[in-house]
């Protein structure tokens, strides 16, 4: 791990671990492990660079008891360079990103893990639960059967008895697998979080937790008398990634945000790339199996998402994907041209923020296109840019008009092949 300079990437050397208690650990099948993963970026913890200097074969074990997350800290490494103010000083670095009071002797913490196990529970409310087969390697299907494993996500808020503690303990996984992500002041008001469990069953029947990831929500004011609930951080821990429990928590949240009259609208914060790919497929299900929303939008034809928003990009748009259209056969509210007083009716009743619901309604409408109909390929193409050209004002007013529309034809296009990937993804 380390080369002839002493130097050792610190995100190959940071080895993290969601320790079991040995009972639970027999509730597992072989080929489940939730130890000794690595974090996708640590240079929020030791720099840019992602470096230590000054070890051969190092190795820093940070564990987590899997509820709790009480934590356990270990450097080890084969050689040192003698003391000098050039090596890292790789745990005091890290210390002062994790709670004080960590455990560093190996038997003490796993005495900590067996007593976790059976005392921790989960702190907030119960909003949302599922199941999943242990066999089950893509999307969560409900199961009755006496393998299924149980899944919970929990509301709190840094007011719940024990909570701002907790999150103390887990807020250093937004650092390690976030880009850009940092801490929030957790002494500000307006912070809430939703948190995901894994709720397993031991031989004799009791339930155990164990922490699978959370995110953060934030309060705007929203004139005159409702708040605007931002989703600002959003993390699913690697062992339990590729399942989709991403798609439970976001749907969890947006549940939630319906639940409460006080909120006007789910925005997200800066969201990456894979995030919005996931927002916008589980928006399209949603919107596609509400029958009054897909009635009143295409009259008597039946249905069934995308990232980037229609940004002007200056590269080649992606390749073509191709999806057979559903056609429209009567006219409904979704035109094209949408009914824009419909549309705003119903984007207030679903929250929905209005960048994100605007994209969602073309998708739909493209899905719905009928590709000889060209007045409504017109229709629908004119929609489009007219949005693309309010969001992209800015950038393209400083054009001139040739250019601006061969730019905005360019973006409709890229953005337009955005829509047939999610699409494809959905149905």
């Amino acid at each position: 791990m380390a080369g002839g300079d002493w130097t050792t990437n610190s995100s190959e050397a940071l080895t993290l671990s969601l320790v079991r208690a040995r009972e639970d650990k027999k509730a597992l099948r072989g080929d489940e492990s939730f130890e000794e993963f690595h974090p996708t970026f640590t240079y929020p913890i030791y720099g840019e660079d992602e470096k230590l200097y000054g070890y051969e074969d190092l190795v820093i074990d940070l564990r987590f008891a899997s509820g709790s997350l009480a934590q356990f800290l270990s450097v080890r490494y084969a050689k040192k360079l003698d003391a000098s103010s050039t090596v890292d000083n790789v745990e005091g670095i890290l210390s002062e990103f994790i709670p004080s009071g960590y455990e560093t002797d190996e038997a003490t913490f796993l005495t900590r893990v067996e007593e976790d196990a059976i005392s921790f529970k989960p702190i907030g409310k119960l909003v949302h639960s599922y199941k999943l087969s242990p066999r089950t390697s893509t999307l969560p299907v409900i199961s009755d059967t006496s393998e299924a494993v149980e899944y919970e996500v929990y509301h709190a808020t840094l007011d719940d008895p024990g909570f701002k503690e907790y999150h103390r303990r887990m807020q250093i996984f937004i650092l390690l697998y976030i880009e850009a992500g940092s801490y929030i002041n957790d002494e500000e008001e307006g912070w809430e979080f939703v948190v995901l469990y894994e709720k397993r069953k031991r031989t004799d029947g009791a339930p155990t937790y164990h922490f699978v990831g959370y995110s953060s929500l934030y309060n705007f004011y929203c004139f005159p008398e409702r708040v605007r609930l931002r989703l600002s951080q959003f993390v699913i821990l690697p062992p339990y990634q590729r399942r989709g429990h991403g798609s439970e928590l976001y749907k969890a949240i947006y549940h939630y945000v319906l639940s409460r009259p006080t909120v006007s609208e789910l925005t997200v914060e800066d969201p990456a790339e894979a995030f919005e790919d996931l927002r916008d497929r589980n928006d399209l299900r949603m919107l596609l199996t509400h029958e009054q929303f897909m009635r009143e939008g295409f009259a008597d034809s039946g249905v069934t998402g995308s990232h980037g928003g229609g940004r002007v990009m200056k590269g080649k748009s992606r390749s073509r994907t191709q999806v057979t259209p559903l056609g429209n056969k009567g006219k409904g509210k979704m035109g094209p041209p949408v009914d824009r007083a419909w549309a705003e009716k119903w984007r207030k009743d679903l929250k929905i923020a209005g960048r994100q619901f605007h994209r969602l309604v073309e998708m739909l409408v493209l899905l719905h296109l009928d590709p000889v109909d060209v007045r409504a390929e017109r229709a629908f193409r004119l929609q489009v840019k007219e949005r693309l050209y309010r969001f992209n004002f800015e950038v393209l007013a400083q054009l001139e008009k040739e250019e601006r529309l061969e730019k905005l034809e360019e973006t409709f296009q890229s953005v337009r092949d955005d829509y047939l990937r999610i699409l494809a993804m959905v149905r």
